[in-house]
């Protein structure tokens, strides 16, 4: 079994970095006897939280888990699965699975490499009931968007069947190419749209970053409404800044949320932000937006 060092590196060093491994029992929602007391959360959307939102405050994985479970959250994303997290009724809501920003599955050349390690997070996730692996579609690099789309099909189809048998949800996220990851290709709604469409599978979604797709594309609420039905898993965080959400920030999390709510969306929104204050009382802050 492969435990997690404590969470202090970044989440996209910790993507590239992570093994995937370990079989484990399934994940409780029941707290563990020594878990912190609980905040009740009556909203419709089941929440979880990304490391980089306890930033600056040096925590291990086990303080982490205390903080998550104290706030009445679901998990925590793109990480392994472990018997930390167990102990505190969480689950890994986003298990990492072998690709990478610029190393994806629009390139055939890297589909043996990552198919192995996807198979390996698909099997991990199953045994711990993890509901998702994450998938990135890697950069250009001179891959035209037809291209990339064709190579990331394929792949698609190679472990759809996989995905399928052990009732996982591989989520391709969108990721903004103009500010934070040039040449990232799922990086508009449509194309990961399309994807979906090509692949015709209920366990091959889209990780909607909200974030990121404001920056790209904006028409959020839409876009998400029209959509629906291809996405899998949501991440937040305000812009500009990709910082917590609040009155200075362009994006209406708490319009956004009830609008997610109001299709019956049963997966998870995931808090994806890097705090400019307290972390603690910041999370709790951006819960609450959401929470309806």
């Amino acid at each position: 079994m492969i435990t997690p060092k404590p969470f202090t590196i970044r989440r996209r060093r910790f993507l590239a970095a992570l093994a995937v491994g370990g079989v484990l029992a399934a994940v409780s929602r029941l707290p563990a006897q020594n878990a912190p007391a609980i905040i009740p959360r009556k909203g419709r959307l089941k929440q979880a939280v990304c490391g980089g939102v306890f930033s600056g405050l040096k925590l291990e994985l086990d303080g982490m888990c205390r903080e998550t479970a104290r706030l009445g959250l679901y998990g925590i994303d793109l990480i392994a699965p472990s018997a930390t997290l167990k102990q505190y009724g969480l689950l890994p809501t986003m298990v990492p699975g072998g690709s990478g920003i610029q190393y994806g599955v629009n390139d055939q050349r890297n589909h043996a490499d990552i198919e192995i390690k996807m198979r390996a997070a698909i099997q991990t996730a199953a045994e711990a009931g993890a509901p998702n692996v994450i998938v990135l579609s890697g950069g250009r690099k001179g891959i035209t968007d037809e291209e990339g789309l064709a190579a990331s099909v394929e792949f698609f189809k190679r472990v759809k069947g996989f995905a399928e048998e052990k009732k996982v949800t591989l989520c391709l996220e969108l990721l903004n190419s103009k500010v934070n990851h040039p040449g990232y290709m799922c990086d508009h709604t449509a194309w990961g749209v399309k994807l979906c469409q090509q692949v015709d599978s209920s366990r091959v979604k889209l990780l909607y970053d909200i974030y990121h797709m404001q920056i790209m594309e904006g028409d959020v609420i839409r876009t998400i409404r029209d959509n629906i039905q291809y996405i899998g898993h949501f991440h937040t965080a305000g812009n500009p800044g990709r910082h917590e959400f609040d009155d200075t920030q362009e994006l209406n999390y708490a319009a956004i949320c009830q609008a997610i709510a109001d299709t019956g969306y049963q997966g998870y929104l995931s808090h994806e932000y890097t705090p400019t204050r307290n972390p603690l009382e910041t999370l709790e802050k951006m819960v609450r937006i959401c929470e309806v």
